[in-house]
């Protein structure tokens, strides 16, 4: 998931990635979701796929002509 992230977004080596498993308890949540964020000049940008990590494809990451869409402030991560 970190290959496929750091390629399909053109990130450089030093920038902070994280991908997490969250479990949502909320009503019309998936049960367990995968959450990617990255860096990229000190902005956050962040994305859900709503499905476990081990389920992940390629092709469920958005594409990189998205990069700017994904910029988080703060409150993307609300289910």
């Amino acid at each position: 998931m970190k290959n496929w992230t750091r390629e399909r977004f053109s990130l450089a080596p030093e920038c902070a990635l994280l991908v997490a498993e969250i479990a949502c308890a909320l009503p019309g949540c998936p049960p367990i979701e995968t959450v990617i964020s990255f860096w990229v000049a000190d902005q956050r940008h962040s994305f859900k796929v709503f499905k476990p990590l081990a389920q992940v494809v390629e092709s469920d990451l958005p594409p990189s002509w998205m990069r700017d869409a994904l910029i988080d402030d703060g409150t993307a991560l609300c289910c």
